[in-house]
């Protein structure tokens, strides 16, 4: 059985081919099993069916992968060309832009994505989730068997062990999610506190998606044009007020993120200073993401102020960035070593069938030894005897191959035999 990952994603292909190859969610369970009539259609290695292929589709709007497990004579390249059939795209248009990676390479490569080593944000948690519901989606459409099921399993526990004893997830790599990390520090819960944004362009909306995801009391935007603040606002189930509002609504809020294209400063030092009384010194976290800035310097030097600059938020992303690269070191080292581990399995798995035989022929040797037994109790014999001749009947029978083989063997083989023997038999020489 071979094992094997096939696809494409961010960095091998433009979004214009991603999404063309792009699986819908209520697609995936047809296209496995279209997937493993592909492979059975197909050749098989010589002295094999491929009754049994295994197919599994992972599908992002960063990436589309197929995994399989195969007894085809060249899987690779028939997932390649099952994914262009699939999608009716030319396979020439589509071969340059995927990777093909066989046994331990497509091992590898679904630890490091369930891990957030091969995302686009490196770390990002989304992916794992995204992974065990495309391993769910192949078992109920009947394709995962024993080799994919395992090789799931196994790189669900070390994203866990990833995530756990290394850092790969712990630092903000953005902006906003730097805001967020940061206010946190003043803030427990984000949960607890009123959220204002000043601004409604990019990267305010980016600021309000990871502010929202923490579920704050309220979330309200002040902009100069009020439709277009409302509109923002809708999103996030927030409300809208005039830029003109805020000397009278400032105070209300404990967490300000301000990024406007204005020339001048939006909230003085005298502002803040009133809103901070009005609070009773409660204190305020606040963060400045326009160049040129929208609050004034000075508010900094407020007791009750935590505010910040984009240059401090750049600060916090590098060193978040370092910190991710200087886990990814650790992670790598965990996941060769549980590739080893599980390529290990699957050499065990090749043997499995030689020890069935094994086994049946051990069993039938045995089987026929003890009926001539019963035949000598039967007759009267003496059990002493029965039992001798039970315990030479069955260790002759078992020595007979080997010994034929060790006579019949010539030159290198002889050589060979005779060294493998005695740690077959755990005979001393």
């Amino acid at each position: 059985m071979q094992l094997l990952a096939v696809g494409l994603n961010h960095t091998t292909a433009p979004v214009s081919l991603r999404e063309k190859v792009a699986f819908a969610p209520d697609q995936l369970g047809q296209a496995v099993v279209a997937a493993r009539g592909w492979f059975q259609r197909l050749e098989p290695i010589s002295g094999s069916g491929s009754a049994n292929d295994e197919a599994a589709i992972l599908s992002t709007c960063n990436r589309t992968e197929l995994y399989a497990a195969s007894q085809t004579a060249n899987p690779l390249d028939a997932t390649a060309h099952f994914l262009a059939e699939y999608h009716k795209l030319p396979y020439a248009e589509l071969r340059p832009h995927l990777y093909m990676l066989p046994q331990d390479n497509a091992v590898r490569h679904a630890f490091r994505v369930a891990s957030g080593l091969d995302s686009m944000v490196l770390g990002e948690p989304q992916i794992l989730g995204q992974m065990k519901d495309a391993v769910r989606q192949a078992e109920a459409a009947g394709g995962l068997g024993t080799y994919l099921h395992q090789m799931f399993q196994r790189t669900f526990a070390v994203a866990k062990e990833v995530r756990t004893t290394t850092e790969i997830g712990a630092h903000s790599v953005s902006m906003a999610a730097a805001a967020v990390r940061l206010s946190q520090r003043i803030f427990d819960r984000v949960a607890d506190q009123h959220v204002l944004f000043i601004g409604a362009g990019e990267m305010i909306e980016l600021c309000a998606t990871h502010f929202a995801a923490q579920h704050p009391k309220s979330l309200t935007i002040a902009n100069r044009t009020l439709e277009r603040g409302e509109a923002l606002a809708h999103r996030f189930n927030g409300r809208a007020i005039r830029l003109a509002e805020l000397p009278e609504q400032l105070a209300h809020f404990d967490i300000v993120v301000s990024c406007t294209a204005s020339s001048l400063p939006i909230i003085g030092l005298g502002l803040v200073e009133r809103a901070i009384k009005t609070r009773r010194h409660k204190p305020m976290f606040m963060v400045d993401l326009a160049v040129p800035r929208d609050i004034e310097a000075e508010v900094g030097r407020l007791d009750d102020v935590f505010l910040y600059t984009v240059d401090d938020l750049g600060a916090v992303v590098q060193t978040g960035l370092e910190n991710r690269q200087a886990a990814v070191a650790q992670a790598e080292a965990i996941i060769e070593t549980r590739v080893q581990s599980f390529m290990h399995w699957i050499d065990t798995r090749s043997v499995v069938p030689l020890i069935q035989d094994l086994q049946e022929h051990g069993e039938a040797m045995r089987l026929l030894e003890l009926e001539r037994a019963r035949k000598m109790l039967a007759r009267g014999d003496d059990i002493e005897l029965v039992l001798e001749a039970l315990s030479k009947g069955i260790t002759a029978k078992f020595l007979h191959g080997p010994q034929q083989a060790l006579h019949q063997a010539q030159g290198d083989e002889r050589a060979r035999l005779a060294a493998l023997l005695p740690q077959l038999f755990r005979t001393k020489r």
